[in-house]
């Protein structure tokens, strides 16, 4: 048992989705996944395992930020075995290129987070997607009925949600970043590590620049497009 997931040998699949919120969690496996069962319920970091289209899935909460989703993602990793992570997630739009509830499949992330920089002794490192993940996510994403529009492109993995300085998202734009999240960039950089496959496909949920925003139940509850994609890929 690793110590914040505290599951069983073989209970978690070599795939693993994760969205950051738990509750997303438990709704991808109740609406997607078949004989889905609880694995942890770990301080409320709740991850299921079942099956879908045949091949054994899990599901498993890293909570928000990349110290949390470090975290989660180690354990999963290093103690588990899991072959792929594909971070399902909620982002913000940095530009006009995205609407909301497109879809950004992140072929690398950048990062104003200091973890890097630590583990590289100040060096800068460029964290991107495993390219067999990614091809197989664009795939899905062209033979899909997908009521939004998909874009594959670079997110920034922010570690500030309410910043006190937004005028620095303007480089990121200004060099094609399309959106801002909390996850990726640790994502990527721990799946080199280990020598896995990692993917991050976020769904817009509100926007930086025209303001709108989705509530809490339809991040919770209605990005299934994404989820859909995450499946076709991760099994492919």
């Amino acid at each position: 048992m690793s110590t914040h997931i505290a599951a069983e040998p073989g209970q978690i699949a070599p795939v693993v989705l994760m969205p950051g919120d738990p509750l997303r969690a438990k709704w991808i496996a109740e609406t997607f996944l078949d004989d889905a069962e609880c694995y942890s319920e770990v301080r409320g970091m709740l991850g299921f395992t079942g099956t879908w289209n045949g091949h054994r899935v899990s599901v498993q909460g890293s909570g928000m930020g990349q110290p949390s989703m470090s975290i989660y993602a180690s354990e999963l990793l290093g103690e588990y075995d899991v072959q792929t992570i594909v971070r399902v997630g909620s982002c913000g739009g940095l530009t006009e290129k995205v609407g909301m509830r497109d879809i950004i499949i992140a072929q690398g992330a950048c990062t104003d987070s200091g973890i890097n920089r630590v583990r590289f002794h100040g060096l800068d490192y460029a964290p991107v997607a495993d390219f067999e993940l990614l091809r197989a996510a664009v795939e899905a994403a062209e033979t899909l009925d997908l009521d939004h529009a998909v874009h594959v492109g670079l997110l920034l993995s922010s570690d500030q949600f309410y910043t006190t300085r937004p005028e620095l998202n303007e480089p990121f734009v200004a060099h094609g970043v399309l959106g801002v999240e909390m996850e990726t960039s640790a994502l990527y950089t721990l799946a080199a590590f280990h020598g896995r496959f990692a993917l991050s496909i976020c769904t817009v949920s509100d926007h930086l620049v025209t303001h709108e925003a989705t509530s809490a139940q339809e991040r919770e509850q209605t990005f299934g497009d994404m989820v859909e994609i995450a499946l076709a890929a991760a099994t492919a």
